[in-house]
């Protein structure tokens, strides 16, 4: 039988009330007692009943988080930036893996509502009218990570991914590149994909060069979409001679794609990725990228999150990180 309140109190010789106290950290218990107490725990081996002891506060000190793929790496970055804050405010996490399926991610939220969550941290690409139905039946928090609602009503943190495909987009033009092509983002990800597209579309328009649809090709942000988008675009009669990708896998498949036709990045043709995830510095040449500060975002949100669970005043519920380039190798120091 596991060991109980009351079995400690025996042990010890005091009331259960004053074991309470001692296992919930109150001050006002004698350190004699309290080390008598804290004896009889650890010969017991007695661990307190969370699930108890969130009934009696109404809290549970647990957060669930919503990941669409635990096996991404700009998802794991993410998760540790969250799992590193949540371990300094002492909370738990209940970490679930939504395969980006609405279905799933719906009967996920509900599932860890069910658990008496203190608040949900999700990530996702696309936040429909559903998920919306349903966050507003929640009684806790709910902070968006690296995504955001369509009308901003949530909590959220979050990049500029139209200013920072703007940047990407413009850095080629600088270099003399008038051919740029651009693996976008995935129909599921009408919100940051769109907001990209048009960064790049916005970055054309300004520097007056015409906008080929033969340069857009959607990608899945993994990698052989990036190998695939890439082959398709040697096969013009007139390849770019840049590309941007927005996601580092992309970019690494399009960098193999050109080395595989006997092309050189980035003497035939510059890349430039999005995210610097740890990809980004493993490939050869190094990818050039737009840094999304992954690990960031995640803490940030999980302290957005604390925040709101311990009702401390918040001055922006949707927060924006900045964003910047990273220069490797996968393009040139001079201009073309």
């Amino acid at each position: 039988m596991p060991v109980t309140i009351y079995d400690v109190a025996r042990e010890a010789g005091v009331s259960m009330a004053t074991v309470s106290r001692v296992v919930n950290g109150n001050p006002n218990v004698k350190p004699t007692t309290r080390k008598k107490v804290m004896a009889a725990i650890e010969r017991l081996g007695y661990r307190p009943n969370a699930v108890a002891r969130g009934l009696a506060s109404k809290k549970t000190t647990t957060v669930g988080v919503i990941i669409p793929d635990i096996s991404s790496l700009f998802y794991s970055e993410l998760a540790r930036g969250i799992e590193d804050i949540a371990t300094m405010y002492k909370y738990n996490i209940i970490l679930c893996n939504s395969d980006q399926r609405l279905e799933k991610e719906l009967q996920l939220i509900n599932t860890l509502l069910e658990k008496q969550v203190d608040g949900l941290l999700f990530m996702g690409a696309d936040i429909k009218e559903d998920h919306l139905d349903t966050f507003s039946t929640a009684s806790v928090p709910i902070v968006l990570a690296a995504t955001r609602d369509p009308d901003s009503l949530l909590p959220s943190v979050t990049i500029n991914h139209f200013q920072a495909a703007y940047d990407a987009t413009q850095t080629l033009i600088e270099r003399g590149h008038k051919r740029i092509a651009m693996i976008a983002s995935p129909p599921s990800d009408p919100l940051a994909g769109l907001l990209r597209f048009e960064g790049y579309k916005q970055a054309l328009h300004d520097a007056g060069l015409p906008l080929h649809d033969e340069l857009v090709t959607g990608g899945n942000y993994f990698y052989q979409s990036g190998l695939n988008a890439m082959n398709s675009f040697l096969q013009l009669a007139e390849p770019p001679t840049a590309v941007f990708a927005t996601s580092d896998e992309m970019a690494v498949g399009a960098i193999h794609a050109v080395q595989d036709a006997g092309l050189r990045v980035p003497d035939d043709i510059e890349v430039i990725g999005y995210d610097n995830i740890r990809l980004a510095e493993m490939v050869r040449p190094r990818l050039t990228t737009v840094v999304q500060p992954m690990y960031d975002i995640g803490a940030v949100a999980m302290r957005l999150l604390t925040k709101y669970m311990n009702n401390e005043h918040v001055d922006d519920h949707v927060v924006q990180l900045p964003h910047r380039i990273e220069f490797r190798e996968s393009t040139r120091t001079e201009n073309v």
